[in-house]
């Protein structure tokens, strides 16, 4: 049976009376860098503005820091702005050279990591590029031009700033990763963000309404709204790294029953008994994934993330079998956290979110 911990925030938290200010991804400013590059190239103009589409539809101008080109190639600066996150990557100079080539072809430059074990959902090898990022970039390249491109993403500064994250530990090397799949950076990691999610369960549980239902983020939520259609927006939090928090007020305000929906990532930290996820905070026990499946322990434990443990687990065709193990383990650690006063049920969605692979209760998974 794990031991329960809710390690505190970290330093880097910000404690602000008022709104937090929302941000950019890295993927969205590389989008913006990379057509601007395109830009000046096609029209041998420096471009001081340009706007790009995110991934939800929103379309948004980003100042252009810096663009200098000649016959054969463009490079474009736009400076990251992570709004109030704590995020390493905050002032960033996301550059983007382009030049003429046969297709579209992207390629990490200087302080864009390089992925070299699996797990990630990226080729390895390959840059650490995301896909949204990827599909981000090539929408704008493809607003600009309909030619051939060679997009080279460059960080000047990128391997500095890796060394303050995880990268190296999940063999992504050389420099940081392109992220982002809503193309805005939302402060989750702060103390106001919690606070947040404490007032979330508060509203929803003044609709007299009786079930919470948690979800790690954007895919989450709307895989869990799938599943629940039956209930009003008001049940579906985002609770981000503070279920603990969230599970206290929901006790505190009388609720009986919580359903957690997430990934594998963060059902495997809880499943150990882990109620604050932030990634400063807790490392992903594999060995809680080892334990769930004996054929293929060896090679989960040996996994480079939650992620790879899953594809193993694919792989061997057994991925509902210790989906649903995790899940359970899940379930009783939210149950005893809450000292029983709340029924728990937990599913695990794939890495789009709209699948439920796994679940508590055999009618939620998906075909």
């Amino acid at each position: 049976m794990s031991e329960l911990r809710e390690p505190s925030l970290p330093r880097t938290a910000k404690v602000r009376t008022g709104p937090l200010r929302s941000g950019w991804t890295t993927g969205t400013c590389s989008a913006a860098a990379a057509k601007a590059a395109t830009l000046a190239l096609r029209d041998q103009l420096a471009v001081t503005e340009v706007e790009v589409a995110l991934p939800g539809g929103q379309r948004v101008s980003f100042v252009v820091e810096e663009c200098r080109f000649d016959n054969e190639q463009a490079t474009a600066v736009v400076v990251k702005d992570a709004g109030d996150d704590p995020d390493v990557t905050h002032g960033a100079h996301l550059t983007v050279t382009v030049s003429w080539a046969p297709e579209l072809v992207l390629e990490a430059g200087v302080g864009v990591g390089t992925v070299t074990k699996a797990g990630l959902g990226l080729e390895v090898g390959g840059p650490a590029i995301n896909p949204v990022p990827r599909e981000m970039i090539t929408q704008a390249v493809r607003e600009a031009t309909d030619r051939g491109l060679r997009v080279v993403i460059s960080v000047p500064d990128g391997e500095k700033r890796a060394k303050k994250t995880t990268n190296a530990r999940l063999g992504i090397l050389g420099g940081i990763s392109i992220l982002g799949t809503t193309g805005i950076v939302r402060p989750f990691s702060t103390e106001s963000w919690r606070a947040s999610v404490v007032q979330a369960v508060s509203v929803m549980a003044a609709q007299h309404l009786d079930t919470l239902v948690l979800c790690t983020g954007g895919r989450t939520e709307k895989g869990a709204m799938a599943l629940m259609p039956e209930l009003p927006d008001v049940c579906f939090v985002e609770v981000g790294d503070f279920t603990g928090a969230a599970l206290r007020q929901a006790v505190e305000d009388g609720l009986t029953r919580v359903v957690f929906v997430g990934m594998v990532g963060k059902l495997t930290k809880l499943a150990g008994g882990v109620l604050m996820t932030h990634y400063t905070k807790s490392k992903v026990p594999l060995d809680v994934l080892a334990s769930l499946h004996a054929g293929t322990a060896e090679q989960v434990r040996q996994a480079n993330t939650a992620r790879h443990a899953y594809e193993v687990w694919e792989a061997a065709g057994v991925l509902r079998e210790a989906g649903d193990k995790l899940c359970a383990q899940v379930a009783d650690v939210l149950q005893r956290f809450a000292d029983g006063a709340l029924a728990a049920e937990v599913a695990m969605v794939d890495f789009t979110g709209r699948r439920i692979v796994a679940a508590t209760r055999s009618q939620w998974v998906t075909p």
